[in-house]
């Protein structure tokens, strides 16, 4: 007898401040382990999150130094700053200070801007020894995905002084699985996968999981041949999405507009494709200085692109 391979049903249960157990069932038989190895190789190797990947410390010009009046050698400083994590929106690389006289330097001590924020402020990074020693230090936060060592980093260019390290990445503290027996009805070999997934606080348990799953999604929708290109932290994205969204950074001063029409559109802070995307007929009618000679020439250059203008009353 044929019977549908049904979806299961997924149970979460938060198990501390930054780990939650995920129950997903019942799997077709065998399911459990494929999809439970899938995930856990994906949540600790292709997540995105912020490390710092370089250290600048005063007075040092290599990891084998130490410095006076610290109790920790640079080494140790460097294992304690691996494990400072941050939130981070900025995709380009944030340059951080830290500077402290005297008593215990925390993570909480490193100057942040630019929106990044310190999820860990109470890890130690050092201790000095009396209240004259003075401790400064440069870091460089940025983005990437997993676990980046060194060594799979050649050719980057640092600044004189700076020391590259091991970049932990990964949101992901801890993951495992396990796979259980179920039973539906008369069948009694179906599978319950358990999945125990703890973060680094930058992200919640949950957020780790879906994210997993929308890479896994994303290969397997090529599988199912459907057009994908990437998938990232914002969801699966299509060869046309990207190509419009690729489109949207285009300034206006870039496509040939009339002069007349560019500047109008400039004077009304109408700087890019998108901004034009986002306004309707209607908003267009309503710029100062706009005509409909500007109207009609905006309709067809968006046109001439590819993209499409916002319909009316939005």
């Amino acid at each position: 007898m044929l019977y549908d391979i049904n979806l299961p049903e997924l149970k979460e249960e938060k198990t501390a401040d930054n780990a939650a157990q995920f129950t997903v069932e019942p799997l077709y038989p065998g399911y459990g382990m494929t999809l439970g190895n899938s995930i856990r190789r994906v949540l600790l190797s292709s997540l995105a999150g912020s490390a710092i990947s370089a250290v600048k410390i005063e007075g040092v010009s290599h990891e084998f130094s130490t410095i006076k009046g610290v109790k920790e050698d640079v080494i140790e400083i460097i294992l304690n700053i691996k494990q400072i994590r941050f939130r981070n929106p900025n995709e380009e690389p944030v340059t951080l200070t830290l500077k402290k006289t005297g008593g215990v330097v925390k993570a909480g001590d490193i100057a942040t801007s630019n929106d990044v924020e310190v999820v860990n402020p109470e890890l130690v990074i050092a201790n000095l020894d009396n209240s004259k020693v003075k401790f400064e230090m440069e870091m460089r936060v940025e983005q990437g995905r997993g676990y980046a060592p060194v060594e799979n980093r050649g050719g980057e260019k640092l600044p004189v002084g700076m020391i590259a390290i091991d970049a932990i990445y990964t949101p992901i503290k801890r993951v495992r699985y396990s796979v259980a027996n179920t039973r539906v009805g008369q069948m009694t070999d179906l599978d319950k996968l358990i999945l125990e997934v703890e973060t680094d606080g930058t992200i919640s348990p949950k957020e780790a999981v879906m994210q997993a799953s929308e890479i896994l999604v994303g290969h397997f929708q090529v599988l199912a041949g459907h057009d994908v290109v990437s998938v990232g932290t914002g969801g699966i994205m299509t060869a046309a999405e990207r190509a419009e969204a690729d489109m949207a950074q285009i300034g206006v001063d870039e496509v040939n507009f009339s002069p007349r029409t560019a500047n109008a559109l400039m004077n009304n802070d109408i700087n890019t494709i998108k901004d034009l995307m986002d306004l309707s007929p209607a908003d267009l009618k309503d710029l100062k200085g706009f005509g409909a000679k500007a109207q009609d020439e905006v309709v067809e250059k968006l046109a001439e692109l590819g993209v499409n203008q916002a319909p009316a009353g939005e």
